[in-house]
């Protein structure tokens, strides 16, 4: 977590807006509720509760459409999966409720569901074959790999827009760079940069699926393909360093031994031991001055998946699991920090598995780094079966907010 801080703390890089800059806006931009509306079509999915279980069930034709090798499919370029969307809340003002916060600016959860729907439309642009009629892939989020925030403050009452493009691709992952612009005072400002990583399966959302190779058609271009690729072989590097699987260096193994010497009582019963002669307890712990047990710094919620809440595969959508995720986390660092947060970094969303409609959803926030006035947050999200009692996890979510004061220092107690 104190590396998602220095990381978060990087700017980041002009290059990922290349392709916005060099593109012009076009007039008539399609909203928000049209991308939705576009994605149902493109999947054959219906807003019917009832229907929809047939129309997912007529898919299962579409699995003759797929490509047996990559190399079957076109290539595409960077331009070719290039979308902007406008969200008008300056200029439609009966759509900004539904935005808005209790302090008068936008609810970053929304855009977090804004930012997953415009994702998925745009890996559906960059694998459209124009003699289908319907889309054989079912693309789903895998990894919301980061989001970096450049303004603390979202406007509610100004046209925002959305654009982005298809940045890398593998076998059957896309990797999707997105930009969020403000207007003010006739200008769009940058407002976040996110990156995130879809993968592409068959209409039946069972076994992976290939999609179109990408082809960068200038050196900016080949820069961006190039971080993409490097991207990847850091998840991969970070993934097996896991202490699920490894063992910690000799670096972190300082670190958590140094925090424990921190927290070791050394008094007991009123008389200091001398270094030689004291018999100190490993159960035996103090809280350091200004400082919080991590134990101590939690905050859970549960949430009843309804079919309102299902995506265009039947699933629940995974935007409002990241608004749910992300809601108890800014709720955790309000409580912790005891004034208002602002987010400023997200990243390491991973999708592990689907949340079926009808699950019982079980979320845990942690505040797991303080710095300053900086907390992290980890909130754990699992579904729980009532028939089973089993629990799965589903999602890891991490959340980087900046407090208006300093905050206390989070410590751990045990060695997990």
């Amino acid at each position: 977590s104190a590396y998602r801080l220095y990381i978060m703390r990087k700017l980041p890089s002009v290059l990922a807006r290349t392709l916005t800059s060099v593109i012009s806006a076009s007039p008539g931009l399609p909203d928000m509720s049209k991308v939705r509306s576009k994605l149902r079509d493109i999947v054959g999915a219906s807003t019917n509760w009832r229907d929809h279980v047939q129309a997912m069930q007529e898919r299962k034709a579409l699995n003759t459409l797929l490509a047996k090798r990559q190399e079957d499919l076109p290539p595409r370029r960077m331009k070719d999966s290039y979308l902007e969307v406008i969200l008008p809340l300056g200029s439609q003002p009966e759509i900004r409720e539904k935005y808005l916060n209790v302090h008068n600016s936008v609810r970053f959860g929304r855009i977090l569901e804004d930012l997953d729907s415009l994702g998925v439309l745009i890996c559906y642009t960059h694998t459209k074959q124009e003699m289908q009629q319907r889309s054989p892939l079912s693309i789903v989020t895998a990894l919301v790999d980061k989001i970096n925030l450049c303004q603390k403050i979202i406007h509610p009452d100004c046209d925002i827009k959305f654009t982005g493009n298809v940045s890398w691709v593998g076998k059957t992952s896309m990797e999707v760079k997105m930009h969020m612009l403000q207007l003010h005072d006739g200008d769009y400002n940058p407002v976040l940069d996110a990156t995130f990583v879809m993968v592409a399966r068959d209409p039946e959302n069972k076994r992976p699926a290939f999609v179109n190779p990408l082809i960068p058609e200038n050196p900016e271009e080949e820069e961006i393909f190039k971080q993409g690729e490097m991207n990847k072989l850091k998840r991969i590097e970070f993934s097996t360093a896991s202490l699920l699987k490894m063992a910690p260096t000799a670096e972190e193994r300082n670190i958590v031994h140094d925090i424990f010497l921190n927290t070791l009582d050394t008094r007991q019963e009123g008389e200091v031991y001398c270094l030689f002669q004291r018999t100190v307890s490993f159960q035996s712990r103090k809280l350091p001055p200004s400082s919080v047990w991590m134990e101590d710094a939690k905050l859970k919620g549960l949430q009843i998946c309804h079919p309102e809440e299902r995506n265009i595969f039947n699933r629940i959508f995974g935007g409002f699991l990241m608004r749910k995720a992300f809601e108890l986390g800014w709720a955790t660092a309000c409580s912790y920090g005891s004034s208002r947060p602002f987010i400023v970094s997200v990243d390491d969303i991973m999708f592990q598995k689907p949340v079926e409609v009808g699950s019982l959803l079980l979320l845990s926030g942690q505040v797991c780094y303080t710095e300053k006035n900086y907390i992290q947050i980890r909130v754990h999200s699992e579904v729980y079966n009532a028939n089973t009692r089993e629990h799965h996890t589903t999602n890891v979510f991490h959340f980087t907010f900046i407090s208006e004061n300093e905050v206390p220092q989070v410590v751990p107690k045990t060695y997990g």
